[in-house]
Order: C-alpha cells, then structure tokens, then sequence
C-alpha cells in the first residue's frame, strides 16, 4: 500500500515555499486519481513527521485543499472528496481537449513579423522617414499632463480631443461630411469593420465585397455572420450587375473607391453616384474604406465618397496605420447623422476604449500641423519610390507583364504570364528575402481568377530596387522553365 507521504517530495531548497509544495503535490494526486474518493489521510501531525516539516506547514496545505473541495472534513478526520474526474480518469489515449474553432483556424496567420518587414511588402509605410523623435516627445507629453482618470475606461468613442482632430482633417482634406459627434475612434480598419458589421447589419444578412480585395473586410464580415457575396471589380472599381439590386440586394457594401485595393482602380464620378443610389433604393449601407487615398500622385486626392451628398448612406472608414505607422492601431469610423447617437451608444456594449494619452498625443500631432506636413514628404517620398520600382522593372524584368494602379498608394500589380503560378513565386521569394504578395490570395470568389504580384514600394528604399528586381526576375525566370 503506498502511503500518502510517498506520493510527495518536498524540496527544502526550492524556491517555492514548503506549504504551496505540499498542497501543489496533494492536489496532483487527487486530480490524477493516485488518491482516490474517501481516502482519508494522515493527521496534519503525523504528515509533518513523515516529511521532516512543521506542523503549520500540512495544517495551512490541508486547509487550502479543502478551501478549494479537493478534501472534506469528517470525523475520519481530512478525507479525499468524491471528484468525478478524479475517480475515472480516462487513457490519455481517449482524453479528448477542446480545440480551436474552425473560424479562427481559417484566420490562422503564416507569417512572421520579420517577413512583413522585407522589401516589396505591401502595407507597410516608409517607417524610417517618421518623425519618431517628435512623436516620442509629443507621447511623453500627452503622458506627463494625464491623471488618475485616464486609467479607468474611457467613451467608446474616444478622446474628445483626437475625434475633432479627426473631424477637422478630414472636413478639410477628403471633403468628409461630419462633426466631431460623427467620429467613433476605433483599433484599426479591421476593429472598424467587425464594429460597423455588428452595429449595421444581422446574422444572415447579405455583404457585397470586391474581388479581388481586402482579405481582412471578408475576415470581418464572414465572422459577423453575413453571407458574402464577391462583386468582381473592373478597370474602374466594384462593379455590381444592374439586376443584382434586385435578384441579391445587399445589406452592406464593401468598397475602396479612392484606390480599389489590390488594384488600384479609381471608381469615376458617374458610379459613384450610380452606387449611392442604388443602396439607397436597396436600403443598403456602403462601407468606404479610405485606407491610403491621401498618396496620390498625378494631382490632389479626389473627394471620399461620403461627401457627394447630405444623406449619403455612407460609412466612412479610415486609418493611421498607413499614413503613420502600424503598431500604433488606431483608426477611426465616420457615422451618419441619423444613427451616430445611437450607434455610440450601442458599441459601449461591444468593445472597450484606453490609450487615453495616446490618442491627446496623436490629436496634438494632427492639430499642429506635423500629421500634414508628414503626409506631404510621404507622397514626394512614395512618389521617388515608385518610379524607381518602374524603371527597375522596365530594365531588370525579363517577362511580359503589365503594372496596374499607382496613381496613388504604397503599392503596384505586376501581372505574371500564365504559366507562372504567382503564390509559388511568392514562396521563393520569401526564402530570398522579399515579400511581395501574390495577386490569387486576394480572390474574393468572383468572376475569374487574378495571377501577379503585388508589390510594395513604400518600405523599399529607391536605390535598392533594381537589386531586388533581379533578384526576383531570377526566380520569376526558373519558374516560367517550369512549364
């Protein structure tokens, strides 16, 4: 018969104290069954013997085991209470553990933060042209001036300060209809999009997106329930069939209008307007996403869909992380008038507001005109960047292609023959240190199929283009031998 002191082995010299290591040790046991249902064990003073400890010592474990209904008090004395998992313990051979669900398998990530850091990444901003010395001085400020207040929650929709800088910016620079009452200050595009598709639509309702598009706005709206359904984009932008308002009328509708993201088509005036009204007809609620429209290129950034019109139903979405820098996650959404109040008070219930000095920092950063004038170096900057990227193209890359957008943005598509498959020479890539994304994972499941890369520019220096090209024209090259 074992006895219950040879089930433990108390270590004088471990950091942990005696007492947690003997009711860690008992509770093991109990757990794992090597001490059954009604056992009963030793008194506390003849544990103590056994094991070479102070009595205090197995009288503060016991009663911590019985604190958590691991043991019981009987006139038997301290007995091993009846646990069900404890008494039939199953072979690990059938145990069964929950595992993750198959939504958050499918969102399962594969790359590292080293990789989206490599040349021709798409997304990433000229990191070293930010002003960071500013930037930290104007955060140690924001924290210096907060209080004791600004660590408990705060309004969900954010910092007074940073909403009317963000309602005067806008106002001002996009042609954006609002006030500062409008603005709800969010984690980024993609906690904007989770928002807008709670707050907006239910369960089951029907989501227009772009194909190809933003991975992270079919993320978004699929998790939320809503049945996807792939508009496949032209030379113009989304182009939804006429009958489509009737036949599958949307309750939301994706849209990159300023800069269709990945392709870089620009949506003219006549669909514009052609778009505002059919959701209207439809009832239909048009998410904007402006992502990074204030880099254009060939003349001032056209005007945001949202302001065409007073009642525009119109949700418009924006963000700093490519205008500034990704990790600082804040974006922001603007909210019609007519829902704006109660849609506040709704996503109280939803989602949780900090940051505080952060967002006074930021406020500050775009009230004293820095936020301005970093958005006018980044465009002469992207601008240098993406004619270098062209003329390395031009001269280094052997193969038919075609580039399409770059009249605004951080990035080019760069079409591959048909032969090459676009998300093998992608993988190469990696492995040779660039990171442009291949065109097919942007498929939304619409008309046809898209094969090419898609190349940032912004995070790439210009007088490293042409190395990189050739790199990737070698690999493009041994790919197209392949066929």
């Amino acid at each position: 018969m074992i006895e219950v002191h040879d089930l433990l082995q108390v270590q004088s010299d471990s950091a942990e104290p005696l007492q947690r290591q003997v009711q860690r040790q008992l509770r093991e046991a109990i757990l794992a069954g090597r001490l059954l249902p009604g056992a009963v064990l030793p008194a506390s003073r003849v544990l103590a013997r056994d094991l070479g400890l102070g009595r205090n010592t197995v009288i503060h474990a016991y009663e911590q085991l019985l604190a958590e209904g691991l043991v019981v008090a009987s006139r038997q004395g301290t007995v091993v209470a009846a646990l069900t998992r404890a008494a039939t313990p199953r072979p690990a051979a059938v145990a069964h553990t929950p595992g993750l669900s198959q939504r958050a398998l499918a969102c399962e990530r594969r790359r590292t933060v080293a990789q989206d850091l490599l040349p021709f990444m798409p997304g990433i901003p000229a990191l070293d042209a930010f002003p960071s010395a500013l930037w930290r001085r104007l955060c140690e400020r924001a924290q210096r001036q907060s209080s004791t207040q600004d660590l408990s929650y705060r309004h969900v929709a954010g910092e007074p300060e940073l909403r009317q800088a963000i309602a005067t910016y806008v106002r001002a620079a996009r042609g954006v209809r609002c006030t500062a009452d409008q603005v709800l200050v969010t984690d980024g595009t993609q906690a904007s999009l989770q928002l807008c598709a709670q707050l907006l639509a239910d369960p089951g309702d029907r989501a227009w997106i772009e194909h190809p598009g933003y991975g992270g706005a079919r993320t978004a709206l699929s998790q939320a329930g809503l049945q996807l359904q792939p508009v496949t984009v032209d030379e113009h932008g989304l182009n939804p069939p006429a009958a489509w308002w009737r036949e599958r009328p949307p309750r939301l509708i994706y849209t990159t209008p300023s800069h269709q993201y990945p392709l870089g088509a620009v949506m003219p005036l006549q669909r514009r307007l052609a778009l505002l009204e059919g959701a209207r007809q439809a009832g239909a609620w048009v998410l904007e996403d402006d992502y990074d429209s204030e880099f254009r290129h060939d003349g001032p950034p056209l005007p945001a869909l949202q302001g065409l019109s007073d009642d525009a139903p119109v949700v418009y979405l924006g963000t700093f992380s490519k205008s500034m820098f990704p990790s600082l996650r804040l974006g922001f959404i603007v909210l019609p008038p007519a829902v704006a109040d109660r849609a506040v008070a709704s996503a109280a219930d939803l989602c949780r507001r900090g940051h505080a000095p952060l967002q006074r920092a930021l406020a500050e950063f775009i009230h004293d005109g820095h936020f301005a004038a970093h958005l006018r170096r980044m465009r002469r900057l992207y601008r240098e960047r993406q004619q270098a990227l062209r003329e390395a193209l031009s001269r280094h890359w052997s193969l038919p292609h075609a580039c399409v957008g770059g009249r605004c943005g951080m990035h080019l598509v760069m079409s591959l023959p048909a032969g090459v498959d676009d998300a093998a020479l992608a993988r190469d890539a990696l492995a040779a240190g660039l990171s442009p994304r291949p065109l097919s994972v942007y498929g939304t499941g619409g008309i046809g199929g898209f094969n090419g890369l898609v190349m940032g520019y912004a995070h790439t220096r210009a007088e490293a283009m042409a190395t990189h090209v050739r790199t990737l024209d070698r690999l493009a090259v041994v790919h197209s031998r392949r066929r």
